[in-house]
């Protein structure tokens, strides 16, 4: 996998998520340059990060990224029209098979963290918007590439709801396969295909 294909795939995973309690209290391009700086710095010095050692990411993921990231938002807008149509039942399933899909992708691209390095990008907003558009530049080998993060502030904190990488936003690049898949095979057939998508992962099949 070449430089910007971990940048793709790492970055849609959604990084790890600094720790510290007052992370959520942070301005979001603060937060963002923390959480970036932390994931490349953790992915280069945990060897079973560098393995792919996927319990390893997974546990890391549960306790550091659930709680400043908003997966059901992402999820429901990957989903699009379709989300209002699933039952409870459906959503939580879609919710949690999106999350496996994105964290084996994930898993397969931080062994490839080698020398690469966050610059922030200026940072303009309003002191009352709840949503904003945090750019930032990963440099390393090859070309430099953008990665940019949509955020919502929250009574909780800022939360990420969606990734750009290279002009591609990870939300709207999904609802265009999701809904094509929902088309033909319904909400529980999308379901069915990614826990299909995941099995196989798992076992080592593309």
């Amino acid at each position: 996998m070449n430089f910007r294909g971990f940048v793709a795939a790492c970055l849609s995973g959604l990084l790890f998520v600094c720790a510290s309690a007052g992370a959520q209290q942070q301005a979001p391009d603060a937060l963002i340059e923390q959480v970036s700086k932390e994931v490349l710095e953790t992915a280069r010095n945990d060897p079973a990060i560098q393995a792919g050692d996927l319990q390893r990411i997974t546990t890391l993921v549960d306790e550091k990224i659930l709680p400043h990231v908003n997966f059901r938002r992402m999820t429901a807008s990957a989903v699009g029209r379709y989300w209002r149509q699933a039952t409870p039942e459906q959503r939580q399933r879609l919710e949690a098979e999106f999350k496996q899909l994105l964290m084996r992708t994930y898993a397969g691209a931080l062994a490839q963290v080698r020398n690469q390095q966050v610059h922030m990008k200026p940072f303009r907003a309003a002191p009352e918007d709840k949503e904003v558009i945090v750019r930032t530049e990963v440099r390393g080998q090859g070309e430099p590439v953008q990665v940019d993060y949509r955020l919502e502030k929250t009574e909780r904190g800022w939360k990420i709801y969606d990734v750009n990488v290279l002009g591609v936003w990870l939300v709207e690049n999904y609802r265009s396969s999701f809904a094509q898949e929902i088309g033909q095979v319904g909400i529980d057939g999308l379901i069915q295909k990614l826990v299909e998508r995941n099995k196989n992962a798992g076992s080592g099949q593309s």
